[in-house]
């Protein structure tokens, strides 16, 4: 196993990565940008190197920084995390050249992985089912609108160099075409450098399901069952679960057999998703994840296995501690994904100070990079924290999770909660009759419409933010955030500028000889 190794992310799961290090007895590393300089994950590992700014352009994704970094911090390997660098094959040839272990699979597989075309076509290699469509990507619009009138609609446009649901059109008239087109493909440039599109048949209604596998680099691969990801927005996911509910036995093993069989053709090394779109008994292959995924905490509670763990394992050169039939999945656990997002003004980002945060304490697994006085920037994803219940029966799991929301608390900024609260009570939910389009046609129910401010938070937040005025101990009797003995304590941190006070009747005084009088309001 490493001694020591540098985590290339930031946020919530820089500081997952790092728990499983510790306890492994693996010390860590991190880096940050400079608007990261005071964040949780910064403070979580403990030793952090500055790589630059705000923006992920300027530090996050610097290759020579980031191996920098973890050259000055002797590190032995870096742990990409997921997003930013993680699947950039560039990033894990570098660190290979650089005499590091990249934590995650081989900088050859990334590239063949890389590209949606590419994966497409180890997929039909390998005899797994696809989507019929395009083969090669094209930055011709004209061309593209071609396949897609030959394919026939409705039709899906995708980014071939990304994912993350960025570059991605869903087309189902030809009005318009050739503007959707170019936005796909403005956006994919935008977000992977590449405007190159493929095109496929659209599966309307269908159920997006994903396959976890890991492999040793030798041959050796198997799969921790699968995940139900079908509850997202924008082709982003917001409600996960293990085990997918209502998926027939024959279906399952064969979605399994195919991923494993897939990352066997690749000799996959480390971990990784296969992820496919079900209709009916049908599916078809969409892409394959050649990193950790966000999601990954559902897998590892009803499996009893850290995905983590066993990345390190694996970049170490231990392989596979255990075999296909050693794996057994066990109870249901739920995943949902509190972003800064305003679902009242179509889901805009909100960025600023967290005034208050306060998350579950029992019966619910928290993974988060924030805390009370974070700040939220504009420069990276508006996921905030993950809750992820875990219970013998599915109802029992989404049960947990419906009151580990209700028990979570953030000021200062805007955040799906109420949304996300909602649509774990949506029917469709409860009896997972859902669909990828379920949001999209129960939007109006889904979010909730206000006129005006919410009073009851306003209220909370005036209340916190007298808190914090106060000193916790002044000389000044009516300036100290406690309440003195026998005293009268106005409701501000200087009386003269409030037209009012609180008045709190206190236990009657000992005689001694004095009145005690009531302070006026001014």
């Amino acid at each position: 196993m490493f001694k020591k190794i540098l985590i290339a992310n930031r946020g919530e799961i820089a500081c997952r990565i790092a728990r499983t290090c510790r306890k492994l007895g693996v010390a860590v590393a991190g880096v940050h940008s400079s608007v990261d300089a005071d964040s949780l994950h910064v403070r979580t590992i403990g030793e952090s190197y500055l790589i630059g700014g705000g923006a992920a352009s300027d530090s996050y994704l610097k290759i020579d920084v980031v191996i920098a970094a973890a050259k000055t911090a002797g590190a032995e390997a870096i742990h990409p995390g997921f997003g930013f660098l993680a699947e950039n094959a560039e990033f894990a040839r570098a660190v290979e050249a650089a005499g590091l272990v990249f934590i995650g699979p081989t900088p050859e597989v990334i590239e063949r992985l890389g590209d949606k075309a590419s994966a497409k076509r180890e997929a039909e290699t390998a005899g797994v089912p696809t989507v019929p469509g395009s083969q090669m990507p094209s930055e011709d619009v004209a061309a593209v609108a071609g396949i897609v009138k030959q394919l026939g609609l409705p039709a899906m446009l995708k980014a071939a160099a990304g994912g993350g649901g960025k570059g991605m059109r869903a087309v189902s008239k030809t009005d318009g075409l050739e503007g959707e087109i170019e936005a796909a493909m403005r956006e994919a440039k935008n977000s992977f450098g590449s405007a190159g599109l493929i095109v496929e048949k659209l599966v309307e209604c269908g159920r997006h399901i994903e396959v976890q596998i890991a492999g040793d680099g030798k041959g050796n691969v198997i799969h921790l069952f699968e995940r139900e990801c079908s509850l997202q927005r924008r082709h982003q996911k917001l409600i996960e679960e293990a085990p997918a509910a209502n998926l027939p036995v024959p279906l399952r093993e064969r979605m399994t057999d195919d991923a494993t069989r897939l990352g066997k053709r690749l000799n996959y090394r480390g971990v990784g998703t296969v992820e496919f779109i079900v209709s009916g008994d049908n599916y078809y292959f969409l892409e394959v994840n050649p990193r950790l995924q966000v999601e990954h905490p559902v897998t590892e509670m009803v499996t009893g296995i850290d995905i983590v763990e066993q990345m390190l394992r694996i970049a170490a050169g231990e392989g596979l501690p255990f075999e296909q039939d050693d794996i057994a999945c066990a109870g249901h656990a739920v995943e949902a994904r509190i972003c800064a997002e305003d679902a009242a003004d179509n889901f805009m980002p909100c960025t600023g100070d967290l005034a208050y945060v306060s998350f579950p304490s029992a019966d619910v697994r928290v993974e988060t990079g924030v805390e009370s006085g974070s700040s939220v920037s504009p420069y990276y994803d508006s996921m905030l924290a993950k809750l992820i219940s875990n219970a013998k029966t599915r109802n029992e799991a989404l049960d947990q999770l419906s009151h580990a929301l209700g028990d979570t608390s953030i000021f200062g900024i805007t955040t799906n909660q109420g949304f996300l609260a909602r649509l774990i009570a949506l029917p469709e939910t409860r009896n997972a009759t859902f669909h990828t389009r379920l949001i999209d046609e129960q939007i109006d129910q889904l979010v909730e419409k206000t006129d005006g401010p919410d009073v009851k938070a306003s209220a909370i937040g005036a209340y916190f933010w007298l808190m914090q005025q106060r000193p916790l101990a002044a000389s000044n009797p009516w300036q100290t955030r406690e309440t003195p003995r026998g005293r009268w304590r106005p409701a501000a941190t200087d009386y003269r500028r409030f037209r009012c006070c609180i008045w709190k009747p206190q236990a009657p005084a000992r005689r001694s000889g004095l009145r005690r009088s009531k302070p006026t309001a001014t």
